[in-house]
């Protein structure tokens, strides 16, 4: 009869210390929220709640990072039932199986307000961030997310595809957009961009071509880049301490 010939015991415990050495060392990124960095522009100030203020006469261009509690308990009717929340910003308040804190996607608050010029256009398309290792991103537009989340309605019938109504209609609602911002008015919305890399610890977001100005024809005439730079703290943990070791 054949016989499994069974491991010697130098091999045994040689694979049981490799095997705690990896357990050992398994660990997994974690990051802080966004914060401004001490070096801004000549024109931004920054305020207690994280958020810097571009200005440039009567002009402000506001931008404040969000973290997913704070999404979360902005559209708090939306985020408390788990995987079926439809916060589309967060994962609501789902609870992984690995105990970590997810992050869905990252996300700022603009803020325009125009009391200086006739109009002023910012087309959210044109907005990047630029991270520090050489990571690039660009912002998600409603095309892409509704991809994103057309996933998620399986057979386009019933309480999934309720739900991916409901995410997009938060969205059209709350996301900026490239409408002018006419003499004395003021607007915000949400900017998304791709959750970022657990090695990206600063980050410098660049709203590019910023119109200021604009001839007969409704051509720009004056266009501004406006860049704004942030800053988070990032660590290890063990996965069996799900506490920060920085």
């Amino acid at each position: 009869m054949f016989r499994v010939p069974m491991p010697s015991r130098a091999v045994t415990v040689v694979s049981g210390l490799t095997l705690a050495l990896i357990w050992g060392c398994s660990y997994h990124y974690v990051a802080g929220p966004l914060q401004p960095t001490g070096s801004q522009g000549a024109s931004m100030t920054v305020a207690d709640d994280g958020g810097i203020t571009f200005t440039q006469g009567r002009l402000e261009v506001r931008l404040r990072p969000l973290t997913a509690d704070e999404l979360n308990r902005q559209f708090s009717s939306v985020s408390a039932e788990g995987q079926k929340s439809t916060n589309p910003y967060t994962y609501g308040d789902t609870e992984f199986a690995d105990g970590l804190a997810h992050t869905r996607f990252t996300v700022f608050q603009l803020s325009v307000k125009n009391y200086e010029h006739p109009k002023v256009i910012i087309d959210p398309a044109k907005v990047e961030l630029l991270a520090a290792n050489s990571r690039q991103y660009w912002t998600l537009n409603l095309q892409q997310l509704d991809t994103y989340y057309r996933g998620y309605a399986i057979g386009y019938r019933g309480n999934e595809y309720s739900r991916y109504q409901n995410r997009m209609d938060l969205l059209r609602r709350t996301m900026f957009n490239a409408d002018p911002v006419f003499s004395g008015q003021e607007t915000e919305g949400f900017l998304i961009f791709p959750a970022l890399h657990a090695d990206v610890n600063s980050v410098e977001l660049v709203i590019h071509d910023a119109a200021l100005r604009f001839d007969f024809r409704d051509e720009p005439v004056d266009q501004i880049d406006i860049s704004y730079a942030f800053e988070r703290e990032i660590g290890k943990a063990n996965w069996r301490q799900p506490q920060q070791q920085m």
